[in-house]
């Protein structure tokens, strides 16, 4: 896929969302994706408006834009960020399968204002049972039974 022609054009409206949002009383982020040029969706941070710790700028705009797009493959599509994406989001696009990001401000301008991502970046290095929120594998018969439906299933949509 091409590079957009100008990047800055939609970064300059992602950081106008995230004004926006400020001003109305949402975090300060947010986020656009665009294919071929033209706008797919937008979307702010929306953590204490609608009580989602999910509903962050990026996941808002993804969300949004796999409803119009009505896929949840996004490939063709570039996000535009108002700042560098945390780790979730980070997640959230790669899964959507976007082209290309782009961010304005970095994490560290981020943590300078309480938005700090080192936290998870250091709870995701560490082995799963070590973490401040300790995961424990714990099998049990049957655990495997959704993959093997899975596999099994003929209709499926592979993503």
């Amino acid at each position: 896929m091409p590079l957009s022609p100008d990047p800055a054009l939609w970064l300059r409206r992602a950081v106008s969302l995230a004004v926006a949002n400020v001003e109305n009383g949402g975090g300060p982020f947010g986020a656009v994706v665009v294919k071929g040029g033209e706008l797919v969706a937008e979307g702010a941070n929306l953590v204490t408006s609608t009580h989602d710790p999910t509903a962050h700028a990026e996941v808002t705009a993804i969300r949004r834009a796999a409803t119009k797009l009505n896929s949840h493959d996004l490939s063709g599509c570039e996000i535009y960020a108002s700042c560098e994406p945390c780790p979730m989001c980070l997640g959230a696009i790669f899964w959507a399968r976007l082209d290309r990001i782009y961010y304005a401000a970095t994490q560290l301008e981020a943590a300078a204002a309480g938005f700090d991502d080192a936290h998870f970046y250091q709870q995701l290095a560490l082995p799963p049972t070590q973490r401040q929120i300790p995961m424990h594998a714990t099998p049990i018969p049957g655990a495997n039974d959704p993959f093997l439906a899975w596999r099994r299933f003929s209709a499926k949509v592979p993503y």
